[in-house]
């Protein structure tokens, strides 16, 4: 098991898009979703895919269980979401030594961009890009599964 400690920030302006390192096409979907708990399936670039379930309501730190599983058996199973496919392309961008993802949603959510910092550390504000804008961390409708399974958030950053 291990421990998921992210922060998520909308983000408002384009000057990440010079740093980016990689990005990875995302279609992901739910299958189990209830407060504090969720079962999530995540296909990658259409090559590979990951079975995850995570646990908790805090809203920094909740316990995560990922699992790869063939690729077939996660298209079959999107026969079983519940919601939305979420869309997405997910870049990683690199500032001040931390890893950041940022997920620009396409489908219903496209203009939705959202940063998540996925680290057990406190990063001060002024370590922080100047591109992020509101943080969004604890924010429910700004989770995935909020995403997949309610209505689209009014974006402001």
């Amino acid at each position: 098991m291990g421990k998921e400690v992210e922060r998520k920030f909308l983000v408002s302006g384009p000057a990440w898009r010079d740093e980016v390192e990689a990005e990875i096409r995302i279609r992901q979907f739910y299958v189990a979703a209830q407060p504090g708990r969720t079962v999530r399936v995540r296909i990658s670039d259409g090559r590979s895919a990951k079975l995850t379930l995570k646990f908790g309501v805090r809203a920094r730190e909740r316990d995560e269980f990922e699992y790869s599983i063939p690729l077939a058996e996660a298209q079959e199973l999107m026969a079983f979401a519940i919601g939305r496919v979420i869309e997405k392309t997910r870049h990683h961008v690199r500032h001040r030594g931390y890893l950041y993802e940022v997920d620009v949603f396409g489908g219903k959510l496209a203009g939705l961009v959202i940063a998540e910092l996925e680290t057990p550390e406190d990063v001060s504000d002024e370590m922080l890009p100047d591109w992020l804008g509101r943080e969004v961390t604890g924010e429910s409708r700004f989770y995935n599964a909020s995403l997949a399974l309610g209505g689209i958030p009014e974006i402001a950053a």
